[in-house]
């Protein structure tokens, strides 16, 4: 297959001969932030610069979900299934309820403004996790340029108390991160400068403590050299499925390249849904992609 490029033995198992890569829909500006929903049969995705968040069904096509949606970027699910949502128009994280009402779940810390968060992940104890960059105050193409007030942090919020706290406060310029399949530890992406050819393009792992709120480490964990590595999320054995500019890159949990998909756009963020989680979706720059794996996903939730 032509869209598949094997580094390593394992990685021939994980992908199929006779599921190829297939484009779902197109005539996007820059899509990101996808999240399942296998109880609706549905796949949301943002259209940041559009302002609007899209819904892919399966045999249907895609309609619009919500417009203005504050030039919502990142997405996820809590753990009673309702959408999170990384805003950067309004410069905060939502929830949205079982009736369509949006709660707020953070928009400032300390007195502050949040810069833009970027993506968000919940944790098996409900806490919610978020990183905030500023790339959304920076232009008016995605949000609405504004001052940054924050340093550029990765923040955890426990919903029940409604406490915020840095958790990591050494980047540059945090964007998608994930949680190992036992939560033992945390990739966090660098995108520091993004469009530079000499930027520090990594994911870093943290270790996740016993109490399971701070995290220690932070070590190189990947690396990749063509664009940046934006969004990604494990599967079940702990592999490492990685945005990129050339595609999606598959890492083992030491880190080691195993296999790459090849997309024609730089791919901005995935996630695993359908049935038995065995199917990659990939916001591709204009579009949206996918292909069926011989591997099973860890969505989170």
């Amino acid at each position: 297959m032509d869209d598949i490029e094997v580094f390593d033995p394992r990685f021939a198992s994980y992908v199929m001969g006779n599921a190829p890569l297939e484009k779902l829909a197109t005539g996007y500006r820059w899509v990101e932030g996808p999240v399942w929903f296998g109880d609706a049969g549905c796949l949301l995705f943002s259209d940041i610069p559009n302002n609007r968040i899209m819904r892919w069904i399966e045999g249907v096509g895609v309609s619009v979900y919500r417009e203005p949606s504050n030039f919502s970027n990142g997405h996820t699910r809590d753990r009673q299934g309702r959408l999170i949502s990384c805003e950067h128009g309004a410069r905060r994280v939502t929830r949205t309820e079982y009736d369509g009402t949006i709660t707020v779940l953070a928009d400032g810390f300390q007195g502050k403004r949040l810069n833009s968060p970027n993506d968000v992940v919940v944790k098996s104890d409900s806490s919610v996790w978020f990183t905030d960059p500023h790339y959304g105050i920076m232009t008016d193409y995605e949000g609405y340029r504004a001052a940054q007030e924050q340093p550029c942090h990765v923040y955890r919020l426990d919903p029940e108390r409604g406490e915020l706290s840095v958790v990591i406060d050494d980047f540059d310029c945090p964007n998608g991160l994930c949680f190992s399949p036992d939560e033992t530890r945390l990739y966090v992406a660098e995108t520091s400068k993004m469009f530079d050819p000499e930027a520090n393009r990594r994911i870093r792992a943290f270790d996740v403590g016993a109490d399971g709120r701070s995290v220690s480490g932070g070590r190189d964990f990947y690396k990749v050299e063509a664009g940046c590595a934006d969004g990604f999320r494990c599967d079940s054995d702990g592999n490492v499925w990685t945005s990129a500019g050339d595609g999606v890159h598959c890492v083992d949990p030491d880190g080691v390249l195993l296999g790459k998909i090849r997309v024609p756009e730089t791919v901005s963020n995935v996630c695993f849904g359908g049935r038995a989680k065995a199917r990659l979706f990939m916001t591709g720059t204009t579009s949206l992609y996918s292909i069926f794996l011989n591997r099973n996903g860890v969505q989170q939730p």
